[in-house]
């Protein structure tokens, strides 16, 4: 009797393209126009494509989507931006997925573009350039040029009028930008990041140019650093404080910012998000740390 080996059980990417994959290139033929079920994962993407009246286009949104409000209200959320599942993209049925840098990971992208669903990555470098540009692509990529660029426009004037009011600032202060404090290590944004970023549109010296990225600060390098205003998240309804930020003891405690308890709480998307609002946070965060150049 001649002894035939079992078939191998099919891999998880196999199921993946051969069921939901072969599911969704076996419905309807997508038209050749504009993606008419958008997956929309990053809060700046989902930002866009709601300014350019794209919502009732978008069928799923992630977790970083929380603005406007109501996308999360209305919209099916299929988890973290890092930490997608190509189970849960794939359900929603979207025919384009539009993903800000860093969606992930990288093999779930993979077995969604398998399945048949193409997959576009927004750049998201932090700077007036890289906004107008994600804007465009946005906008290209959901068939929506002409309302892409008369948001460009727009925004791109608000650039302008920041340059301007920014000119007028004599003497940069210096500021620390923590994303968040935990069991004692402070969450720094250093060199190349978002944080980086805003603080350069707002006129403002990053007291962590020694780090790159985001990467904790020893209490040493707090101390050193000096900064003379604190910026943290303000994601939730309770603001960070200037007598916990600053408590003796600490090292955020010993310097020149918690003398005037000079603590800005900004909402983490509208001030690290790099969207359409990016020039407003810019100009809230001058007022904040330059009270007397508005004044003026």
């Amino acid at each position: 009797m001649t002894h035939r080996p079992s078939p191998l059980p099919p891999s998880r990417r196999a199921i993946l393209a051969g069921g939901l994959g072969l599911a969704a290139l076996g419905g309807p033929a997508r038209a050749a126009g504009p993606a008419a079920r958008i997956a929309s994962l990053g809060g700046a993407v989902t930002e866009i494509l709601y300014r350019l009246g794209a919502a009732s286009r978008i069928v799923v949104v992630d977790t970083t989507s929380i603005y406007p409000a109501q996308a999360l209200r209305e919209k099916p959320n299929i988890g973290y931006l890092r930490a997608l599942s190509a189970e849960g993209l794939l359900s929603a049925g979207p025919d384009l997925v539009i993903a800000a840098e860093g969606a992930g990971p990288a093999d779930v992208l993979t077995l969604v573009r398998e399945a048949g669903v193409p997959v576009s990555i927004v750049k998201e470098p932090p700077t007036p350039e890289g906004v107008l540009d994600k804007i465009a692509t946005v906008g290209r990529l959901a068939g929506l040029e002409r309302e892409a660029a008369a948001l460009a426009a727009e925004v791109r004037a608000q650039f302008a009028g920041l340059s301007e009011q920014r000119a007028r600032i004599t003497r940069p202060a210096r500021a620390l930008v923590v994303l968040s404090v935990a069991n004692g290590r402070v969450m720094v944004g250093g060199r190349n990041s978002t944080a980086d970023g805003i603080l350069a549109l707002a006129g403002v010296e990053n007291a962590a140019t020694g780090i790159e990225g985001f990467k904790p600060m020893t209490d040493e390098a707090i101390i050193a650093a000096a900064p003379d205003a604190v910026v943290m998240m303000q994601n939730g309804a309770e603001a960070p404080n200037p007598e916990t930020t600053f408590a003796p003891g600490t090292a955020l405690g010993q310097v020149p910012a918690a003398a005037k308890h000079a603590l800005v709480a900004m909402d983490g998307l509208y001030l690290l998000g790099f969207g359409p609002r990016t020039p407003d946070a810019a100009r809230d965060l001058i007022r904040a740390i330059y009270p007397d150049l508005i004044r003026g």
